[in-house]
């Protein structure tokens, strides 16, 4: 049975095939079209996904969308109702385009898929489950465990916010829903909006940044009083009620009524070219406080609702890997998996399993190890053909390496002597991590390295932190964590014999001082708070990442180096050879390694093209 699976107009499309069951491919369409986010119809995924599955559109037994337009419509329209008449403005500009696309989308996709081939006479089953079930399907089904409690946190599907469920066999059962207008992920958006950066891109910045908060400082506590008295009602069962009067949301066309919130917290909405001040610290670290808080509260109710050992998690407040590190400390469950593409673009996968199991009726197999996600390495993958091409193309000068472990020594040297090297070998990821499929790599040991990356390679924010990517059989000997972490979804802390003792006056620093004292022996992997996003990295899944830092490790003693995503500031991840040499390119990367070639930024002709990545990419 092959089944596709779509997610779109929304934000991060996406397309999954799956075949009897068995995960093939799946990839967001902002990789192929080199739009951050995009919404569109994601005619470049599936046509990639049909192609890496080899079949034609007309030779599936399902495609699969991932949540019910009509019923989100019906959403908007009982919102505009209970607010009336606020919100015209809004209902004028929403309307037409729900009207003329949205509640038409059988028909827009219908006319989507024949331009992909679809034979309309053949009629496809064309299915529609619901939003957070299709999250819940793609933390539930690749997971290794037969039976399991379900959370799933986002801003909101068609009602749903937030959703406990129960997992066991082939099915799952929906026990408990959080419901629009009340939702932790729009909570956590409105602070992002607040706090200057980008909704449904900027998060993760508010949750980097919440560290740099002095958590000694009296403004936390005054920060999360105003929270939970004034914007929120925070219940036993982590379930959230929020006062609507300092929120725009659900009718307006920003997040929350600037006057009021700048009224309670003292200070201007943040721009977005603003300076951080420890203000905008301090409130970031009381929202990730609230937000861990409820995150817990709600964990314990799924335990309480279901008694399962295991806990799944998906949804785009499941990628807040600080809380999912807090959450996995409490020790409410034995085990928790969280799904790698937890927001939307997951839903894509999500869809199409929750088709198979459960309206197909197929039983699930748990036979893999670990999980079912292959590494989440299911997006395309390139020849050294393309490789050959894209240098022919630039008149590149490159080494090509006949034996990979000798590449892998060489590129171990390269880094130690505090080179910044872009990485593609393999499929590309799936989801939001690079996994040393399409990364940018640094040695952590060097002091200057986060600076430089975030400065010179990707162009952002100097307070962004660094992942590490670690073996995973030595993740014990440098953070305090000994399990797995394959997607970089869980923060612990730096070891402590590996850390440097803090200054006297260190809580009282502003943010530049903070983020420029050395506090570990792995410096730039080491957030202020002595925490790291850890990715361990496995033979089985990565082969060639491995066997990578094996040879880092036999050259410096260290089974760590840095990772972080190989684009510039509001590019999507790099895709093929030919992004990946243009990336090089306009940056200040030093070396290229594609596959087994790699190329010298010292060695390559002069870059000629003038445009600029500014203004080609919408910065996030």
């Amino acid at each position: 049975m092959k089944i596709l699976g779509i997610s779109a107009f929304y934000h991060d499309s996406a397309a999954a095939f799956i075949d009897n069951g068995e995960i093939v491919a799946a990839a967001q369409e902002e990789r192929f079209t080199r739009k951050k986010h995009d919404p569109g119809f994601p005619s470049n995924a599936i046509a990639f996904c049909l192609e890496y599955g080899g079949l034609s559109i007309n030779e599936l037994d399902a495609i699969v969308f991932y949540d019910k337009p009509l019923l989100k419509f019906e959403r908007l329209l009982e919102t505009y109702y209970a607010f009336a008449p606020k919100g015209i403005r809004s209902f004028l500009t929403a309307m037409p385009v729900w009207i003329k696309e949205k509640m038409f989308l059988k028909r827009l996709i219908n006319e989507e898929l024949v331009k992909l081939g679809y034979d309309k006479n053949r009629k496809v089953k064309l299915l529609f489950p619901e939003h957070h079930l299709s999250h819940a399907a793609s933390a539930y089904y690749p997971s290794p465990f037969e039976k399991s409690a379900i959370l799933t946190i986002d801003g909101v599907g068609e009602w749903a916010t937030a959703s406990i469920s129960m997992g066991n066999g082939k099915d799952i059962r929906i026990l408990k829903e959080l419901r629009f207008p009340h939702s932790l992920g729009l909570l956590y958006s409105a602070f992002t909006y607040f706090l200057g950066f980008r909704v449904n891109s900027g998060e993760y910045k508010l949750m980097g940044l919440a560290p740099y908060g002095n958590p000694t400082s009296p403004d936390i506590k005054k920060y999360e009083q105003i929270i939970l008295s004034k914007l929120i009602e925070l219940k036993e069962d982590g379930s959230v009620w929020l006062n609507q009067e300092y929120f725009d949301y659900a009718t307006g066309l920003k997040m929350v009524d600037e006057h009021k919130w700048e009224a309670l917290f003292g200070f201007k909405t943040r721009k977005p070219d603003d300076a951080l001040e420890s203000m905008h610290c301090n409130l970031g670290l009381a929202i990730q406080n609230v937000t861990e808080e409820a995150v817990i509260r709600m964990a314990k109710e799924a335990k309480r609702l279901t008694g399962a050992e295991y806990l799944c998690m998906a949804g785009g407040v499941a990628l807040n890997c600080v809380s999912n590190g807090k959450l996995q400390k409490a020790n409410l469950f034995k085990d928790i998996f969280i799904q790698p593409a937890a927001g939307d673009a997951g839903g894509a996968l999500g869809a199409a399993q929750a088709a198979y199991h459960i309206y197909f009726n197929n039983e699930r197999k748990v036979t893999w190890k670990a999980d079912a996600m292959h590494g989440s390495y299911l997006g395309p993958t390139f020849s050294d053909l393309e490789v050959i091409l894209t240098a022919k193309k630039y008149k590149a000068v490159y080494t090509q390496y006949n034996d990979f472990k000798e590449l892998s020594r060489e590129t171990a040297r390269l880094l130690a002597a505090g080179n910044v090297i872009g990485w593609i070998q393999g499929r590309m990821e799936f989801g939001p991590r690079a996994l040393g499929g399409r990364s940018i790599l640094g040695d952590p040991r060097n002091a200057e390295m986060q600076k430089k990356l975030n400065l010179k390679i990707k162009y952002r924010e100097s307070f962004r932190p660094f992942a590490p990517s670690v073996l995973a059989e030595e993740c014990s000997s440098y953070f305090e964590y000994a399990g797995n972490s394959p997607y970089m979804l869980l923060v612990h802390p730096v070891a402590k014999q590996r850390r440097k003792p803090v200054p006297a006056n260190y809580d009282a620093m502003d943010l530049r001082g903070k983020l420029y004292f050395q506090r570990s022996d792995l410096p730039s992997v080491t957030h202020i708070d002595y925490s790291a996003r850890i990715q361990t990295v496995h033979k089985e899944t990565n082969p060639r990442y491995y066997e990578l830092i094996n040879s880092f490790k036999e050259l410096t003693g260290y089974a760590v180096i840095v990772n972080t995503s190989f684009n510039v500031r509001g590019e999507p991840i790099v895709c093929t050879p030919n992004d990946a040499y243009r990336c090089f390119m306009r940056t200040e990367m030093d070396y290229l390694v594609i596959g087994d070639f790699i190329f010298d930024k010292k060695q390559q002709p002069e870059w000629l093209e003038k445009d600029n990545w500014k203004e080609e990419f919408v910065l996030d």
